[in-house]
């Protein structure tokens, strides 16, 4: 097992991340895990952990169901790690937290600006809300690889023509998503290839997340933050639209009224982590998506999974 040194960041990954057997590792193995997946059953009053051991596919990556069923395994893992590290007389001592996307939620609940319960129902209405979102407006998001950001952003704005099309996802260097809509979206995907993209590639995804097309869903999450008692972050939270630290309960709202209609900007969170001092990254969840992004934008830090902490992996079922 590896040993936690240096200054940590835990990183706590998005939606697409999920996958049937996600979890059932740790529950098996750590009674913190198991904890954290029966309150969930309880919260949600449904078998979400069968859910995300069992499938079926076609449901857990409902957003209606993904978001919360990624936000618990990763809850778990975290309480696993904790649980794990104090049986070796050690502690998970971070010194800034993040998320990607439906990962800042997570990140939130770890900084204890909210308790568990609280950040499940909200991501549970989260998914709700932006699938409601995606039915009224119809949208989609495509990985764009290999073309810089100036030169995307120019592709957005000639594929508009009326349309709603914009970055999404700054991912790291070379690696961005685009969303909006599917007329849009398909002539920026032509433009993408025309001007020097590597590899454009449209995610199996029907809401056109991160995108102005969620200003409703946007709207209805402020108003239930509004009423949301909120803690002040016990650890800095690196904020997805700012890539600034949240320090405050304000910092929190502001970010949060937003979240679903703005872009993640990762490369540039990840590079205010490593300018606070952060030298190693461990991802907590479900699969190792942000390590591999996190390896682009800096090759100089180290990156962990929990499997290299001592915990035990899932197997994707296939």
């Amino acid at each position: 097992m590896d040993s936690l040194t240096g200054k940590i960041a835990l990183v706590f990954p998005g939606q697409g991340s999920q996958f049937v057997g996600m979890g059932k590792a740790l529950y098996d193995a750590s009674a913190a895990a198991r904890r954290v997946f029966d309150q969930a059953d309880e919260v949600l009053g449904f078998p979400l952990s069968r859910l995300c051991f069992q499938g079926p596919t076609d449901e857990l990556e409902d957003t209606i169901n993904a978001q919360p069923a990624i936000l618990t395994v990763s809850i778990a893992a975290l309480e696993a790690l904790k649980e794990r590290l104090a049986e070796a007389g050690q502690r998970v001592d971070p010194t800034v937290v993040a998320g990607h996307s439906l990962g800042e939620f997570t990140a939130l609940v770890a900084a204890g600006v909210m308790d568990f319960p609280s950040g499940l129902q909200l991501v549970r209405e989260r998914g709700r809300l932006m699938k409601e979102a995606g039915e009224e407006n119809p949208g989609g998001m495509a990985a764009v690889i290999g073309l810089d950001a100036d030169t995307l952003a120019a592709v957005c704005h000639d594929a508009s023509n009326g349309g709603v099309i914009t970055i999404a996802n700054d991912n790291c260097p070379g690696q961005t998503v685009i969303s909006g809509e599917v007329a849009a979206l398909l002539r920026a995907m032509e433009m993408a290839k025309a001007r020097g993209a590597k590899r454009v590639a449209r995610l199996g995804i029907s809401i056109a997340s991160h995108s102005p097309l969620m200003a409703r869903a946007s709207t209805s999450l402020r108003d239930i933050m509004i009423r949301l008692p909120l803690g002040v972050p016990q650890i800095p939270v690196v904020a997805n639209v700012t890539a600034t630290a949240m320090l405050t309960v304000d910092d929190v709202r502001q970010e949060l009224a937003h979240h679903v209609e703005r872009p993640v900007n990762w490369t540039r969170s990840v590079a205010e982590m490593v300018n606070t001092g952060a030298t190693t990254f461990v991802e907590v969840g479900p699969g190792q998506v942000l390590s591999g992004l996190i390896r682009r934008i800096n090759r100089d830090v180290t990156t962990l999974s929990l499997s290299d902490l001592g915990l035990p992996a899932d197997v994707r079922d296939s």
